[in-house]
């Protein structure tokens, strides 16, 4: 899970709202403007969606070690 977070944000892990990354992904999900996505925006975000979040970073791990294996 962590793996995933640490590449994600990749130069911006002291602010990750300003991850180009992540504020492609919320605007694709959420749908707002990701130019317009702010600190305050992100975090409601996560607090919001943290299972769905939670889900997705399973997700990812599963789908890096099934990767790394063959």
């Amino acid at each position: 899970m962590l793996q995933f977070l640490w590449r994600a944000t990749s130069g911006y892990r002291l602010r990750p709202w300003k991850s180009p990354f992540l504020r492609w992904r919320m605007e694709t999900y959420w749908g707002t403007p990701a130019d317009e996505i702010g600190a305050g925006d992100f975090w409601r975000f996560v607090w919001q969606h943290r299972r769905e979040l939670e889900r997705f970073l399973a997700w990812a791990d599963r789908m890096s070690t099934v990767s790394r294996r063959g």
